[in-house]
């Protein structure tokens, strides 16, 4: 069921979408973006290559152009769909002026993780980079908590068993961590 973009679609993300010859959204990322813009968290349970993507990246991209300061941690349980992730993000580049995005993972050069924590408006990671290279030492990454806006779980149905309690836990910690930053983010999540 295709719908018109909402009316509150900041026009520059209306023209990048039809530059990529998108010209309207299924009902589910219409009812996403309504509820991210109430400041509800959401869940995307829909099938493969249904434009997930966009439900929640749109209503990020929105709130970078209002907000430049606006921070958004995305968690994938794989690098390959890491990678693809961002490849797919960097289309919105050219639209939006200073869309800083960055994997910062276990490949992630020393050399390039001072500057990833400075400047990422997107950061992309999994669960274990968040764990252990990014919670313990949140002081590191302050202005980033600070700031941060959402944090998107993508592929949430791979969190299970004694793997999920174990993510469950990484994410309350990164919720405890945030409050003490003096943010409260949303939560994006597909399946």
């Amino acid at each position: 069921n295709l719908q018109p973009f909402p009316e509150d679609l900041p026009p520059i993300l209306a023209k990048a979408l039809a530059g990529r010859g998108v010209s309207s959204l299924y009902s589910h990322q219409v009812q996403a973006w309504q509820a991210v813009q109430r400041g509800e968290n959401v869940i995307l349970a829909t099938g493969t290559a249904s434009g997930k993507t966009l439900g929640y990246n749109l209503p990020v991209l929105a709130a970078l152009l209002a907000v430049p300061l606006t921070r958004a941690l995305y968690l994938f349980p794989t690098k390959a769909l890491t990678q693809d992730q961002k490849s797919g993000l960097d289309l919105f580049q050219s639209s939006i002026e200073n869309l800083r995005s960055a994997i910062y993972d276990g490949d992630t050069p020393a050399s390039h993780r001072s500057a990833i924590r400075k400047n990422a408006c997107i950061l992309f990671t999994n669960p274990d980079m968040l764990h252990t290279g990014i919670l313990p030492h949140h002081t590191n990454w302050s202005d980033f908590f600070h700031n941060l806006r959402f944090v998107v779980i993508d592929e949430m149905h791979t969190y299970r068993v004694v793997f999920g309690s174990h993510v469950a836990n990484v994410i309350r910690s990164l919720q405890r961590v945030a409050k003490f930053s003096g943010a409260t983010p949303q939560f994006s999540l597909t399946s």
